[in-house]
C-alpha cells in the first residue's frame, strides 16, 4: 500500500484516524502498531515475520546492552552484524553471487529467487540508531517491545523514511499532544507532498519512461537531456513528496517528524547539496559512519579515504547494483574530494554564484544518470549521446516525446523545485503576502491539488513506486 493510492487516501486512513482519535489514550500506541502492521503487510504479507523478527531482536540487544555495560560493545557488534546480515542477505546476497560467478566464469554461488522486502533499508538504519545510541548512552532503553515496535514499524515512515532516530520521537511515543493546529498542519503538509508525487512526479516518470524505453539508436541529444533533466525533477519531487506525506501523517497523530529536504537543487556546492538532500540519511552516515571513521579529525587523507567509504555505502545503500556503487562512491566521492581539496574554496569566493548554481545542477543531472540506468553500459551511452551534439533528428523526434502538457510540468517543475520559492523570499512584504496567501489563498490550492490528485489517480493508473528499489 502506497500513500498515492486510493486503498489508502479513501479506506486505511480515513479508518485508521476515525479509531485513534475515538480511542482511549492507553490504546492509541497499540492501534498506531496494529495499524502499521497491517499496512507492511498489505504489500509484503511474506515478509511482515521479518519485520517482527528485527523488532524482537533488536529489543533483545537493546536489554543486553543495557543491563551488561561491561560487555556492551559485544552485544553493539553482535546487533550490528545481525540487522546488517539481514539487510544483506535479502538486498546483496545475488548482487555478491552474480559477481562472484562472472569473476570464475561459472556458478560458484547459487543464484536464488529472493524478493527484496519493502523498506528494508530504511527500518534497518533506523532500528540500529536506536541500539547504537543507547551503546552511546544517549538515550534510555525501551522496555515496552510494543512501544520500539511502534517506533520501528509505524507506517507514515515505513517504507519510504524519513530515517528518524529513537532520540527523536521518545518522548512523543509515551507523551505526546494532539491537536486541531498541528492536525490541519499535518493534512496541509501530506496534500503538498501529494500533489508532488501525483500531479508532477508521476507526469514526469511518463516523459522519462518513455525517452529510456527507447534503444539509443532512436534518440538524439535535445532528447537524453530532455530526459535527464525529467529525471531529476521527478526523483526530487517524488522522494520530497513522499517526505512530506510523511511529515504530515506524523503531525495528524501528534508526531513531529524532521524535515528531510531543503530545496537541494539550490545548492552552491555538492557539499551543500548533500546537506539539502535527503538529509535523514546523509544525517545517519554522518553519524554513524563518517565521525566513527574519524571524519576530517585525523589529517587530510584519511578525511578522503572516509568521505569516498562513507558514499562508496551511501551508493551501495540504495541499490545492489554496480550503477549505484559508480554514482555514489565514484562520482560522488570524487567530487566531494575535489571540492575539499581546492574546488569549495573557489565556489565560496566566486562572486557570480550563478556559475556555482549551474554546476551544482549540472554535476547532479549528470549523476542522476547514472541512477536511473539499469547498467553501467547503458548510462555510458546515454552521457555519450548526451554530449554528442546530435541534433539531426530533432523535428522528427522531439513531437514523439513532448507535448504542451509535458512542457507546462516541467516549466512548473523548475519553479517549484526552489525557484520560485527563492524568488517569493526577495518580494517586497513578503511575510505579509504569506500571511494573506496562508489566510485566503492557501485553502482554495490544497483543494485544487487534492481534487485534481484524485482525478489523476482515478483516471489512471499509471502510479510508480520507486522504492521497490530499495
Amino acid at each position: 500500500m502506497v500513500f498515492s493510492s486510493m486503498i489508502f487516501l479513501w479506506l486505511f486512513l480515513p479508518l485508521v484516524l476515525l479509531v485513534y482519535f475515538i480511542s482511549n489514550k492507553k490504546l492509541k500506541n497499540i492501534i498506531l502498531l496494529l495499524s502499521s502492521l497491517v499496512f507492511y503487510a498489505w504489500g509484503e504479507p511474506n515478509y511482515i515475520f521479518l519485520i517482527i523478527i528485527s523488532i524482537i531482536m533488536n529489543y533483545i540487544f537493546g536489554l543486553l546492552i543495557d543491563k551488561y555495560r561491561n560487555m556492551d560493545k559485544f552485544f553493539l557488534v553482535f546487533a550490528i552484524l545481525s540487522n546488517m546480515g539481514l539487510l544483506g542477505y535479502y538486498k546483496y546476497y545475488n548482487f555478491f553471487a552474480i559477481n562472484i560467478n562472472n569473476i570464475f566464469s561459472h556458478e560458484v554461488i547459487g543464484v536464488k529467487e529472493i524478493i527484496l522486502p519493502i523498506g528494508i533499508s530504511f527500518y534497518t538504519f533506523q532500528i540500529l540508531s536506536y541500539v547504537i545510541d543507547l551503546y552511546r548512552k544517549e538515550i534510555k532503553v525501551q522496555k515496552n517491545i510494543l512501544n520500539l515496535a511502534l517506533y520501528v514499524s509505524f507506517f507514515p515512515q515505513l517504507i519510504a523514511g524519513p530515517i528518524i532516530k529513537y532520540k527523536d520521537i521518545e518522548a512523543e511515543i509515551n507523551n505526546r499532544k494532539e491537536s486541531v493546529e498541528l492536525f490541519a498542519s499535518g493534512v496541509r503538509r501530506f496534500i503538498y507532498g501529494l500533489g508532488k508525487k501525483v500531479l508532477l512526479a508521476n507526469s514526469l516518470a511518463l516523459i522519462v519512461d518513455n525517452i529510456y524505453s527507447n534503444s539509443i539508436s532512436k534518440l538524439n541529444t535535445p532528447i537524453v537531456w530532455l530526459a535527464a533533466v525529467s529525471y531529476a525533477l521527478q526523483i526530487y519531487f517524488d522522494f520530497s513528496g513522499y517526505s512530506d506525506m510523511a511529515i504530515g501523517l506524523g503531525r495528524m497523530f501528534g508526531f513531529h517528524f524532521p524535515e528531510n529536504f531543503n530545496l537541494p537543487y539550490l545548492s552552491q556546492s555538492i557539499t551543500e547539496f548533500w546537506r539539502r538532500w535527503n538529509i535523514s540519511l546523509s544525517t545517519w552516515f554522518k553519524q554513524y559512519v563518517y565521525i566513527p571513521l574519524g571524519g576530517n579529525r585525523k589529517g587530510k587523507i584519511r578525511t578522503y579515504i572516509n568521505l569516498f567509504i562513507v558514499f562508496f555505502a551511501t551508493g551501495l545503500w540504495h541499490g545492489a547494483n554496480w550503477n549505484f556503487v559508480l554514482w555514489g562512491g565514484v562520482f560522488y566521492g570524487t567530487i566531494l574530494v575535489i571540492e575539499k581539496l581546492f574546488l569549495k574554496k573557489l565556489l565560496d569566493k566566486n562572486k557570480f554564484k550563478l556559475l556555482n548554481h549551474l554546476y551544482v545542477i549540472f554535476i547532479i543531472i549528470v549523476g542522476w544518470v547514472f541512477f536511473r540506468c539499469e547498467g553501467i553500459g547503458k548510462a555510458l551511452k546515454i552521457l555519450k549521446m548526451m554530449f554528442s551534439f546530435d541534433f539531426k533528428t530533432i523535428y522528427i523526434v522531439m513531437p514523439t516525446f513532448i507535448n504542451m502538457k509535458n512542457i507546462l510540468i516541467l516549466i512548473v517543475s523548475i519553479i517549484l523545485c526552489g525557484l520560485g520559492q527563492r524568488i517569493f523570499l526577495f518580494l517586497p512584504n513578503s511575510d505579509k503576502i504569506k500571511q494573506i496567501y496562508s489566510k485566503w489563498f492557501e485553502p482554495v490550492v490544497l483543494l485544487f491539488i487534492i481534487s485534481v490528485s484524485i482525478i489523476e489517480l482515478v483516471a489512471s493508473t499509471y502510479n510508480p513506486f520507486i522504492y521497490f528499489r530499495f
